[in-house]
């Protein structure tokens, strides 16, 4: 049964249609002890099998340690979108089901190459960067205002090689949730609890508090 209503799967076309270059979307998963891995991986198909603009390429991610090593990937399900400028830093642990939906359609509009579209003081901010700065952003798929945040970030990590931008699907990694105090969503998590953000934020106010870290 597909996951997409065909009006839905023929919007969806579209948008990866007009995508400006191929997309390799790298999925990891496991047979195992792993909530969501089947959901997502019929996921990633569904939506590869729409257009040629995306190649789903999967990997166990028990058995293909060199990938998961080579893009970092701890956990799964795992989905890392790749373009023709290379390997980002936009990933996502759990299933982007539910709001998040639009979360992953624009992850392979950066990926492809898409414009950022920054602002001029962020952009100077990044060219100025020293440190390197993780970005995980814990959601849940009913959470109207975490696909915002998860945007936010995955910008900046689109423009920036120091930056990289996680979607973390809170419910999925409850260990991670506990461990961060998770108590509402969107909470993004910097640099494995250097400092934390509450809610949806401008762009501002995230450079803003990335610009304050020691």
């Amino acid at each position: 049964m597909a996951l997409l209503s065909e009006k839905d799967a023929k919007k969806v076309q579209e948008i990866l249609n007009a995508l400006p270059s191929t997309v390799e979307v790298h999925f990891f998963t496991q047979e195992l002890e792993c909530q969501f891995c089947r959901e997502t991986g019929e996921l990633l198909r569904e939506l590869a099998a729409l257009s040629p603009k995306l190649k789903l390429v999967e990997h166990d991610f028990l058995l293909d340690k060199d990938a998961a090593s080579a893009f970092s990937v701890e956990m799964v399900p795992a989905i890392v979108p790749v373009g023709p400028a290379g390997d980002l830093g936009l990933r996502f642990y759990g299933i982007p089901a539910g709001y998040e939906f639009a979360s992953l359609l624009e992850s392979f509009k950066l990926a492809a190459g898409a414009d950022p579209e920054l602002a001029d003081e962020t952009k100077e901010f990044l060219s100025q960067l020293a440190q390197e700065l993780e970005l995980e952003v814990y959601v849940t798929p009913t959470c109207p205002y975490c696909p915002g945040m998860v945007v936010n970030a995955f910008r900046l990590a689109a423009a920036s090689p120091k930056v990289k931008a996680a979607m973390v699907e809170a419910t999925e990694f409850p260990h991670l949730a506990i461990r961060y105090q998770v108590r509402g969503v969107p909470r993004t998590v910097i640099n494995r609890g250097q400092a934390y953000i509450e809610g949806l934020v401008p762009e501002s106010h995230l450079v803003e508090t990335l610009r304050n870290l020691s």
